[in-house]
């Protein structure tokens, strides 16, 4: 197979190749076979140029591809970040205590909205916070919330 594709592929089947490759994007927008079809038509100028043996252009054309690849993921792709199991709380949001909190004991607080995937959660002050007052979170301190009175 090697020696038939050595002796038949010529410099514009590898830039037909990247063509198809290029054009075949549009149906699979991954920007990954975009790559390989530069890298063949690349491939496929250096051919022509220097009319190199297919071991080589082979060579070349997988080398550009993981060159082109790499650059891609490292520099281009935009980086996602997963929100999985995370909720949008920030500090300040505020909820109402449902069991008082004193500076030596916890309380309890419920918010309208799940904080961190719970509507209710233990907490802490540095003031005395009776039952139906209007509080927000100031920190996060492992599954406890610090809190404090809303002014």
């Amino acid at each position: 197979m090697v020696e038939f594709l050595s002796a038949n592929l010529l410099w514009w089947h590898w830039i037909v190749l990247g063509l198809i490759l290029v054009v075949s994007e549009i149906f699979a927008p991954l920007f990954i076979v975009l790559w390989f079809g530069i890298a063949a038509i690349l491939v496929g100028l250096i051919d022509l140029g220097l009319g190199t043996s297919f071991v080589v252009e082979l060579g070349l054309w997988i080398l550009f591809s993981v060159i082109f690849l790499a650059l891609w993921f490292i520099f281009f792709k935009e980086k996602t970040v997963s929100k999985s199991g995370q909720s949008d709380f920030t500090l300040g949001t505020n909820g109402t205590v449902i069991q008082a909190i004193h500076p030596s004991k916890k309380g309890k607080v419920r918010f309208d909205a799940p904080v961190l995937g719970s509507s209710e959660w233990f907490a802490i002050a540095d003031e005395i916070i009776n039952e139906g007052e209007t509080i927000h979170i100031i920190d996060v301190n492992g599954q406890l919330l610090k809190v404090k009175k809303d002014i």
